[in-house]
């Protein structure tokens, strides 16, 4: 067979991808194969060639050596299109499993594994805003399946040992021809794994694991929020004979707190005051989560007013700066009077009434707005 460049046998470019080599590949492979045409010496021939350039493009040590001394670089050997007839080279199934592997399930190279790795959990843990803004750490105590320690894991009895599957041969996949195509699919006897337990462990009844509580210090870090999730690899349920762990997600989720309200990082607090004290001003202690601050309140005002106590927010866990503070005033009307505090009331409304628009500038805007209103509908 001539030594025909490898990249202008696939029709490909130096610097081509390896999808491109494996699609390019393919569409030579459906169109050349010897069971596409049969007694056809010229197609067989374009097979092989386009085998030889496909093994020698897909390995990266083999392209490297070629794209620097050409055929002289690689083993004029390593293809198909080495001695011996085409009978002796690779089947049309095993085409399917170097390019199509991924597609149905297949592994280069066969051989079914037992292993697999463990699920996921999540846990829901509550936290006090004091705790999310703080930092802590828990204990959380959840039900997982863990390795079982009579067998270690395998799910055969001990001094006894899983055997190959007799249905695929160990590869936990078996091959299904239809027609022109050949698909593998997962081995019905052994489910994929490979191998059967002919006598299972006593302890875990051969599924190499058993259900157990465990109890974990989780760490929190400060500044968490609701809907946080915190990942904790390798915590979830263990791996099926032998493979790895799972991961366990902690999902965050923040109690109600009596007075506080947090939005990102910003917390917001209802302040309620006096009548006096809206109308006359005043000073007075407002809570933080940490301790006491002063705020002072000036005269005349109004309920729905928010003050900012800058930094005395929170440090959000996702980074930037700590937030304020919103201290939203209301302002509270008394209750249970005495004889004497309502015929105080009473004379401060009738001296308030005889200027109430300097003294109620919101309430004459809104009567002036009723009166608007009416006479609008007037025709």
């Amino acid at each position: 067979m001539a030594k025909r460049d490898y990249y202008e046998i696939l029709g490909l470019s130096r610097n081509a991808s390896e999808a491109e080599i494996k699609k390019a590949y393919r569409r030579m492979a459906m169109k050349y194969h010897p069971d596409r045409n049969p007694n056809d010496k010229a197609a067989e021939d374009k097979f092989k060639e386009a085998k030889q350039a496909y093994d020698v493009l897909t390995d990266p040590r083999k392209r490297a050596a070629y794209d620097q001394f050409g055929h002289a670089g690689v083993d004029p050997s390593a293809g198909a299109g080495g001695a011996g007839g085409f009978r002796a080279g690779p089947s049309f199934s095993d085409i399917f499993d170097d390019v199509f592997g991924d597609i149905f399930g297949g592994a280069r190279g066969g051989g079914g594994s037992r292993a697999g790795r463990g699920s996921d959990l999540r846990y829901d843990l509550s936290l006090s805003l004091e705790d999310a803004v703080q930092g802590t750490t828990v204990k959380v105590r959840l039900p997982t399946l863990v390795q079982c320690t009579t067998c270690g894991g395998d799910g055969a009895k001990p001094g006894t040992r899983p055997t190959p599957c007799s249905t695929c041969a160990g590869r936990g996949q078996v091959r299904m021809q239809q027609g022109f195509f050949s698909i593998q699919q997962t081995c019905p006897a052994c489910h994929g794994e490979g191998s059967v337990v002919s006598t299972p462990c006593d302890t875990c009844h051969g599924r190499g694991r058993v259900q157990e509580h465990k109890t974990l210090s989780v760490k929190i870090p400060p500044g968490v929020d609701n809907g946080d999730r915190i990942r904790l690899s390798g915590e979830g349920e263990a791996g099926v004979h032998g493979g790895p762990a799972g991961d366990l997600y902690v999902q965050i989720r923040i109690e109600p707190h009596p007075i506080f309200t947090r939005q990102g990082s910003d917390l917001l607090c209802e302040v309620p005051i006096g009548f006096a004290a809206a109308a006359l001003g005043g000073e007075l202690e407002v809570p933080t989560l940490e301790g006491q601050v002063k705020l002072k309140i000036p005269a005349e005002t109004q309920t729905g007013r928010v003050f900012r106590l800058r930094g005395k927010g929170v440090r959000s866990v996702h980074g930037g700066g700590t937030g304020d503070l919103m201290c939203r005033v209301t302002v509270e009307t008394p209750v249970n009077l005495n004889h004497r505090q309502k015929e105080l009331l009473r004379e401060l409304d009738q001296s308030v009434g005889q200027n109430s628009h300097e003294h109620s500038p919101k309430a004459k805007s809104w009567l002036n707005g009723v009166k608007k209103f009416f006479e609008d509908m007037k025709f």
